[in-house]
């Protein structure tokens, strides 16, 4: 498979490997880009097991909460410049508050706002600011209580990332700083067994495979891969997590001395998963294939 300017580009983004790390990743897996993610943190050329998605795009995320169900809400726009219009922000706002009534993302865009759809509201919103926009994706969460943060606010319940935590009991400060928590420290998921099996079997792999680099016996390595499944668990599932509040507890910890059950979470972030084509870095890798 050929290798293109391109693929160096996101590869090199992803890992932070260096420019002829990434070729060569690419080359030795013909292509395979998940594959080639392996195969650097394997030689320990990945600078940070950074995940394939990157903040990229612009607008706003805008969260809304009633009656023990919650809504994050993306709506993206080309600029930031956008993001900071009030009339953008008062569209993003009318979104948040019709998704409560909404079950997912067609619906959403099916619902009333204001006597037309969410779907023809942003059509008619791109041709008055001359942007493309866009309802990308909405999440919602029901619990006992349903607490919610913005992070880098734009406006009263908007900003770059939302996040929703679902929990027993009724103590939305401590509520509030375990979604402060999610916001900076990003979970993949609540807890071990709501982490998809395959990405744990893979990640265990990948320990197998950089721990056998060090050429120690397999009895060994079956250990070293205990302790280190047991790391990778505590910094991606959220009860398993130092609380940044206080980093002596896990999240878990800190929620039993609060008197509470955390039952689930959500967190959007804008532009995650969305790439920015940077056109002029073409010409510098197009020098690797000459």
């Amino acid at each position: 498979m050929a290798i293109t300017a391109a693929m160096v580009k996101d590869l090199r983004d992803s890992t932070g490997a260096g420019m002829m790390d990434a070729k060569k990743a690419l080359t030795e897996t013909d292509g395979d880009m998940e594959a080639a993610v392996d195969w650097l943190r394997t030689k320990g050329l990945a600078k940070a097991a950074k995940k394939s998605g990157r903040t990229a795009a612009e607008g706003l995320v805008a969260v809304a909460v009633k009656d023990g169900k919650g809504v994050a809400v993306e709506v993206n726009s080309e600029t930031d410049f956008v993001a900071k219009n009030a009339d953008f922000q008062k569209m993003v706002a009318g979104i948040a508050t019709t998704a409560l009534g909404a079950s997912d993302i067609d619906s959403l865009k099916a619902a009333d706002l204001g006597g037309k759809t969410v779907e023809q509201t942003v059509i008619d919103a791109v041709a008055v600011i001359g942007e493309n926009m866009s309802v990308r994706r909405m999440a919602a969460l029901e619990g006992g209580t349903v607490v919610n943060y913005v992070h880098n606010a734009a406006a009263p319940g908007m900003g770059s990332i939302g996040v929703l935590v679902a929990m027993t009991g009724d103590n939305e400060a401590f509520g509030r700083q375990v979604a402060m928590h999610i916001a900076a420290a990003n979970p993949a998921a609540l807890a071990e067994a709501d982490l998809d099996p395959a990405v744990v079997e893979k990640e265990k792999q990948v320990q197998m495979d950089i721990a056998r680099e060090s050429g120690k016996p397999e009895a060994v390595i079956e250990k070293m891969i205990v302790g280190r499944m047991q790391k990778y668990m505590a910094e991606v599932t959220l009860l398993s997590q130092q609380f940044v509040v206080n980093p002596d507890l896990t999240v878990g910890a800190a929620a039993a001395e609060a008197g509470v059950e955390i039952t689930g979470f959500v967190r959007l972030e804008v532009g995650e998963g969305i790439e920015k084509v940077e056109e002029d870095f073409a010409a510098e890798v197009a020098k690797l294939n000459a």
